[in-house]
């Protein structure tokens, strides 16, 4: 297997990187570990990198199309990888996913319209519904013994409701880490397609699973599925190509996409960008290897997490299947959640995310994004030891 230099501690302040950025960790010192938004501290793959260089060197940076070359790359990449057949015409281009979302919402729903989520689960959802005058219609997720579990009684009740309209489906779940079986999948679409609720899957996770769990695409359960639902990805995570790349909605259904495609013109969020097309397709064809080599250095993250936490007294780890954040069970620690947020940012020099964050179901846990250097992990987690220590 290729070195990827994982192990390399990179000063990611040098650039205006939003982890470190003064508005995320305030006046942190520099040794603080910044740990709450979601990229990597890792160089993104070699391949993606050479690709970039070679489109700088062209010198030309006019307007262009869509290379013929993308939507081959990541049609082949979903069919190898998870066995789901999509075809070309299925697929938009979009900024972003929350970009996606957000005219999702405005497509399919009115104002004042439900729309259910699955807390704990990200902000940005709720953001997006009260900006855009919806309704959040909470379906909070069960933990039992350790794992979460979708609350299919509950949520069945929720999308009885006429005012229902729609469900952001977070698959895998940020940030409680399950990877949703086929089954469950399966449950929560049927309940959605009897009562004309669309799921809106958020998929961007899709690529980091663990212990040998799969991500199933919601769309590639079959036709009922495929056709009550608009699906949104993006490599953005899986290579850590964030802020130079964009996403892809893939829609089945022909009035769906037709709408989707209007709206995409109306807005006129159909732009190419050079950087991000040659990106998308070096990551697809060419990095494979580069992701396989992540996904295990971060289970060996995992595997560092778990042991110490066996010596910390008072945080429990919700097992991770899937995606690079950890969901920490701090509630033995008796604190509130500001008091919480204090104490890990000022004594054990952690920057977080506050579980409440996520929702009310959230509070008592922080999520921890673990996708750096193994010995800036293993640092954190001795000033972490020390300070709950303190406590004591």
């Amino acid at each position: 297997m290729c070195d990827y230099a994982f192990d390399k501690q990179i000063d990611r302040s040098v650039v205006p990187a939003l982890k470190v950025h003064p508005n995320i960790i305030g006046t942190a010192s520099t040794d603080t570990f910044a740990a709450s938004v979601a990229d990597m501290d890792f160089v993104a793959p070699p391949p993606v990198i050479e690709a970039l260089k070679t489109r700088l060197e062209h010198g030309i940076f006019g307007y262009e199309t869509v290379s013929n070359r993308l939507l081959p790359a990541l049609i082949d990449w979903l069919k190898s990888r998870y066995t789901w057949t999509v075809h070309k015409d299925e697929i938009l281009r979009s900024p972003n996913i929350l970009n996606t979302l957000s005219m999702a919402v405005n497509l399919f729903s009115r104002e004042g319209d439900g729309v259910i989520v699955q807390p704990p689960v990200f902000f940005d959802f709720d953001d997006i519904l009260r900006e855009n005058h919806r309704k959040l219609v909470s379906n909070p997720l069960i933990l039992k013994n350790g794992r979460y579990f979708i609350d299919f009684d509950d949520l069945e009740n929720k999308a009885k409701d006429p005012h229902t309209r729609m469900l952001f489906l977070c698959n895998p779940h940020n940030p409680v880490g399950r990877v949703w079986l086929p089954d469950e999948l399966k449950q929560l679409g049927d309940i959605c397609f009897q009562n004309e609720v669309l799921v809106i899957a958020d998929e961007i996770h899709a690529d980091i699973t663990f212990n040998g769990k799969r991500y199933t695409p919601f769309a590639s359960l079959g036709d009922i599925y495929a056709n009550n639902s608009i699906s949104c990805i993006s490599p953005a995570k899986s290579f850590n190509i964030a802020s130079c790349c964009s996403a892809f909605t893939i829609i089945r259904d022909p009035l769906k996409l037709e709408l989707f495609q209007s709206e995409n013109s109306r807005l006129t969020v159909n732009k190419n960008n050079a950087f991000s097309n040659v990106a998308m397709e070096a990551a697809y064809t060419k990095a494979k290897t580069w992701l396989d080599a992540v996904i295990k250095y971060l289970e060996g993250n995992i595997e560092l997490v778990r042991s110490q936490l066996e010596v910390i007294e008072g945080i429990e780890l919700i097992e991770p299947e899937g995606t690079f954040l950890l969901w920490l069970d701090c509630r033995s620690l008796n604190m509130k959640p500001k008091e919480l947020k204090q104490f890990f940012r000022e004594k054990a020099k952690w920057i977080v995310n506050s579980g409440e964050s996520f929702g009310p179901e959230g509070a008592g846990f922080i999520r921890v994004n673990i996708a750096c250097p193994k010995a800036r992990l293993e640092k954190a987690l001795g000033r972490l030891q020390q300070a709950i220590a303190s406590e004591s």
